[in-house]
């Protein structure tokens, strides 16, 4: 097992190219299962999270070849329903086979999944819309088993949006009889990402980006030849670390579209944003203004970067008042903060960060995804050496996130644990 060991107080600057969205990378794997054939997908990010899911394809029957650069998936030979609790427990994102497989072949067994332990997530909207559209639904033994002739079309509302839910009935609903109608639909990037793709196999959907989806169901598709698009997680980590280091940092491939609400409270916190046709400018303020966030589904404040953005805070003039309305365990890494001097208090779903003159490095230890990029972004800023440990969830997430900050002149590197 890894660590990373990070000399801090170094002013960030220059320009580095952001890899292609995990995010949506994940769905667009599994929608390859949707029709046999040949599929391509370029700019797919190296990580762990994209090998799982090709072990989870290959153990369907898929055959994967992830070499040049591109990824090869030929899907004509599928001879298993099953995602097995051995990947799915690792990557929640696993569960998102279940619409394509009852799509396609009427029948899926998939394990309830697993992935970061940042609060409950469960999957009971992706079975009610499922249900909705004809499916009989299982659990047993901790597997959803269901199974369909064909899927119908169907209305469908969500009481809350869900990103995956969106993603997965979105998937089932372009082979199903009839047209399928999701309303408060999520309206992330990754949606409008993964709609394009699938439009371009011959998928007739209409308002993705919208809180209202509509598909009309076809009989077939054709193979996927598709490029992922920029991850906004990882270029909004970058944005923020530039800004937090006093740096001046520009990021190749970010869409300013797609991160307007980070961008604005960064602009609001002191930094300075330039937009440029292929690259995204953040210089970091003489001061940081402490200002107050709370975490929302698409437009609003993603809650992939609160985490980042609370590490950023914590070096603020005042006092700031983060509020997690996603996810209702996100704070794990406010503990490693303050081992780090941050002064945080948590009432509830809010913490108020009082910032502080500095940070100091210590040893510190990630807890899920995000929180790695946090506590990497509270190095960089920190005086002295920080040192964290299982960054294996960093692995989960972002491609060559170490070599990338010492492209930008940071002092960090990665060595083997000591047992």
């Amino acid at each position: 097992m890894d660590k990373l060991i990070i000399h801090g107080g170094k002013r960030l600057s220059g320009e580095v190219a952001v890899s292609g969205a995990k995010n949506a990378a994940l769905p667009l794997l599994f929608a390859t299962l949707l029709s046999p054939g040949p599929h391509r997908l370029a700019n797919l990010p190296r990580l762990r999270d994209i090998t799982t899911a090709e072990r989870l394809l290959a153990g369907l029957g898929a055959e994967v070849d992830s070499s040049n650069g591109t990824l090869k998936i030929a899907t004509e030979q599928i001879n298993s329903m099953e995602a097995p609790y051995e990947l799915v427990r690792t990557m929640r994102a696993s569960v998102l086979v279940l619409g394509p497989l009852l799509a396609r072949y009427g029948k899926a067994r998939v394990s309830l999944p697993g992935g970061c332990a940042i609060g409950a997530r469960p999957i009971n909207l992706h079975l009610k819309g499922l249900e909705a559209m004809g499916a009989e639904i299982h659990l047993e033994n901790g597997y959803v088993e269901a199974s369909a002739a064909r899927l119908e079309g169907a209305r469908i509302h969500f009481d809350v949006p869900t990103v995956g839910g969106t993603e997965n009935l979105m998937m089932a609903a372009t082979l199903a009889r009839g047209t399928t109608i999701l309303e408060n639909a999520a309206r992330e990037p990754e949606i409008i990402d993964l709609a394009k793709a699938l439009q371009g196999m011959g998928a007739s959907i209409e308002g993705a980006g919208t809180d209202t989806i509509m598909i009309e169901g076809v009989d077939d598709l054709s193979p996927m030849d598709y490029q992922v698009m920029p991850d906004r997680i990882e270029a909004g980590t970058f944005l923020v670390a530039a800004a937090m280091t006093g740096g001046r940092v520009g990021v190749k491939g970010a869409c300013a579209e797609h991160m307007e609400a980070l961008l604005s409270k960064l602009e609001e916190a002191g930094a300075t944003v330039a937009a440029s046709p292929e690259t995204l400018w953040v210089e970091g303020p003489q001061e940081i203004q402490s200002v107050n966030i709370k975490t929302q589904p698409h437009p609003g404040f993603p809650t992939d970067m609160q985490a980042q953005f609370m590490a950023m805070m914590t070096l603020g003039n005042g006092t700031s008042m983060i509020t997690e309305a996603v996810f209702e365990n996100r704070f794990m890494h406010v503990s490693e903060l303050q081992r780090m001097g941050a002064d945080i208090s948590i009432e509830g779903h809010t913490a108020a960060v009082k910032g502080v003159s500095a940070l100091h490095g210590a040893p510190v230890m990630a807890t899920d995804l995000r929180a790695s990029a946090c506590l990497v972004l509270a190095g960089l800023a920190a005086d002295k050496t920080t040192e964290i440990s299982r960054i294996y969830h960093l692995d989960r997430g972002y491609e060559n996130l170490e070599e990338k900050f010492r492209s930008l002149g940071a002092d960090i590197e990665r060595v083997p644990e000591q047992k």
